[in-house]
C-alpha cells in the first residue's frame, strides 16, 4: 500500500504541472500580494532593504508585524532562499492568528497569495492550488466580484506598507493605498500611521514649498491622536515641526519619545537627527552610537554620523575664522577622516544612497583629494536608479565642483544646463539658476560679445519667466551671430 501511494503521488505531481500550469499562472496573476504589486527595488538596494526589514522586526515595537514578515519572505525569494521564505510566511501566519484570531481570514489573504506564488516557483502546483483555493473561499465568503481578488481597506493597507518599505520610487503608490484605506475607515489607527509616515517620507522629496511641510503636520498629529503611545511617530513629528520653525514644540515630542521605552533604536535615530540639526552635536553623536550598537549595518545611521562629524568640522573652522591652524587643523582633518569613513560605509550598505555620494565627495574636496571627489561624482551620475530630481541635484553639485575646484567654467555650464533640463520646481533648481546666472554674467563682464553667454542668459531669463529680458539677450546673441557671419569670421 505504501509503494502504491508513493507511485500515485509521483504520478500526480508529474501530471499536474503539465496539465494545469497555465491555468494556475492565470489565477496567480489575479492575487493581491507581494508578487503582483510590482515593488520597485534595484538589485543593489536588496541588502539594505533586507537589513532594514530585519531591524524593524527586531527593534520596532508595532502592532502591525505580519506584513513585515511577508515582505521578508518576498525578499528572500528574490535572493533564491526558498526555505527561508517559507519560514517567514509561517511566522507571518502565526502572528496573524495571535493578533486577529477568528478575524484572520482577510489578513491572511496576502500570506496565502505569497505561499501560492512560492509553491508555483518551486514547481509544486498542487500546493499552489491549495492556497489559491483558500483565497477563493474567502473571496466567496465576502462576495468579492473576483474569485482570487478581494478589494478591501485591509488589503490596501498591506499593499501600502509593502510599497512604503521598498523606497522612494514606491511612495506615491503607497500614499494612494493608504488614502483608499482611510476613505473606508477614517479612524483606523494602522491606516492613519501608514499614511502619516508616507506623507512624511514624500515630504523629504518635496522641499520646494512650505505648503508640503504644513500639509505633513496634520497627518502626523492625527496618527499620534489615534496611537498615543507610538514614540516613533512622535519623533517624526518633532523633525517636521523643526522643519517649519517650531523647534521648541518639536523638542517636547522628542523628549516624550525618548522617555518611552518603545522602539528606542528608531527613536534614537530620529532624535539624533533632531539634535544634530539643532547644533547639539555631542547629544546627537551619543544617541547615534547607542543606535549603532543595536543596528551596526544601518546606512541611515552611518550617514547621520558622517553629517555630525561634518558639522563639527564646520564648527571648528568657524571658531578659527575659517583658517584653522595647529591643533584646530588637526581636529578638522580628524573630523574629515571620520566623516569620510561613515559616508563610505553607508554607501557600501546602500550603493543607491544618492545624497551620501554628494556628502562623501564634499569631504574629499575638504581633504583636497579632487581625484577621489571626481570618482565619487562619476559613480553618482552613472546610477541608473536616480529619478529626475536626484539627477538634477547630482549635476548641480558636480557643476559646483567643476566651477570652484576644477576651475572649468565650460564644464560647470554643461552640468548646470543638464540640471535645468528637469523642469520640476525645487530648491536645487533655484540654486542652479543663480549659479549659472552669476557665472554667465562673469563671462560677459570679460567679453560682452560672447554669443554663447548671451544665449545662455536668454535661456536663464526664459526659465525664470522674464520673457522680455530673455528676448533682449536672445536678440543680442542673434545680431552678433549675423554680424559675425556677414564679416566672414
Amino acid at each position: 500500500m505504501d509503494s502504491l501511494s508513493h507511485v500515485m503521488k509521483q504520478h500526480r505531481t508529474y501530471i499536474v504541472p503539465i496539465k494545469n500550469a497555465d491555468e494556475v499562472k492565470g489565477k496567480l496573476l489575479q492575487l493581491r500580494c507581494h508578487f503582483t504589486w510590482e515593488l520597485l527595488v534595484e538589485d543593489t538596494e536588496m541588502p539594505d532593504l533586507e537589513n532594514r526589514i530585519l531591524d524593524e522586526i527586531e527593534f520596532l515595537d508595532t502592532k502591525y508585524n505580519a506584513g513585515i514578515h511577508n515582505l521578508l519572505a518576498y525578499v528572500r525569494h528574490l535572493k533564491g532562499q526558498t526555505r527561508e521564505a517559507l519560514e517567514s510566511l509561517k511566522e507571518a501566519e502565526d502572528l496573524i492568528q495571535q493578533e486577529h484570531g477568528d478575524r484572520s481570514a482577510v489578513r491572511s489573504l496576502v500570506i496565502w497569495g505569497n505561499y501560492a506564488w512560492l509553491y508555483h516557483h518551486m514547481g509544486r502546483l498542487a500546493e499552489a492550488q491549495t492556497y489559491l483555493d483558500r483565497v477563493a473561499n474567502t473571496c466567496e465568503k465576502f462576495a468579492a466580484p473576483s474569485c482570487y481578488r478581494l478589494d478591501c481597506p485591509q488589503m490596501d493597507c498591506e499593499e501600502g506598507w509593502a510599497l512604503l518599505k521598498c523606497g522612494g520610487k514606491n511612495y506615491e503608490r503607497a500614499k494612494a493605498c493608504f488614502e483608499k484605506a482611510l476613505a473606508a475607515e477614517p479612524a483606523n489607527p494602522e491606516f492613519s500611521t501608514g499614511y502619516a509616515i508616507t506623507i512624511y517620507r514624500l515630504d523629504g522629496f518635496n522641499k520646494a514649498t512650505q505648503v508640503s511641510d504644513a500639509f505633513c503636520l496634520q497627518p502626523l498629529k492625527e496618527a499620534i491622536r489615534l496611537n498615543p503611545e507610538d514614540a516613533y511617530i512622535k519623533a517624526l513629528l518633532a523633525l517636521k515641526l523643526q522643519d517649519v520653525g517650531q523647534e521648541a514644540e518639536g523638542e517636547k515630542y522628542v523628549e516624550e519619545a525618548l522617555t518611552n521605552m518603545s522602539s528606542q533604536t528608531y527613536v534614537f535615530r530620529y532624535a539624533a537627527k533632531f539634535y544634530r540639526r539643532k547644533g547639539a552635536l555631542d547629544k546627537a553623536l551619543q544617541l547615534l552610537k547607542r543606535a549603532l550598537r543595536a543596528t551596526p549595518s544601518s546606512a541611515f545611521l552611518h550617514h547621520q554620523m558622517g553629517l555630525c562629524y561634518k558639522a563639527r568640522m564646520i564648527q571648528i573652522k568657524r571658531a578659527a575664522n575659517w583658517q584653522p591652524r595647529g591643533q584646530d587643523r588637526d581636529n578638522v582633518d580628524k573630523m574629515v577622516r571620520l566623516a569620510i569613513a561613515h559616508f563610505q560605509f553607508a554607501l557600501e550598505q546602500k550603493p543607491t544612497f544618492d545624497v551620501a555620494y554628494i556628502h562623501l565627495a564634499g569631504m574629499y574636496i575638504e581633504a583636497g583629494n579632487h581625484r577621489k571627489a571626481e570618482d565619487i561624482y562619476q559613480k553618482l551620475l552613472c546610477l541608473t536608479s536616480l529619478d529626475e530630481e536626484k539627477q538634477q541635484k547630482g549635476h548641480f553639485h558636480y557643476g559646483q565642483f567643476q566651477e570652484f575646484q576644477k576651475k572649468s567654467e565650460v564644464n560647470a555650464i554643461i552640468h548646470y544646463l543638464k540640471a535645468l533640463k528637469t523642469e520640476k520646481v525645487s530648491l536645487t533648481r533655484d540654486k542652479c539658476i543663480n549659479s549659472l546666472e552669476k557665472l554667465t554674467l562673469r563671462r560677459l563682464s570679460r567679453n560682452a560679445s560672447d554669443i554663447e553667454s548671451l544665449s545662455i542668459l536668454g535661456f536663464i531669463y526664459k526659465v525664470k519667466g522674464e520673457m522680455n529680458k530673455a528676448l533682449e539677450y536672445y536678440e543680442q546673441a542673434l545680431r552678433l551671430a549675423v554680424d559675425s557671419g556677414n564679416s566672414g569670421t
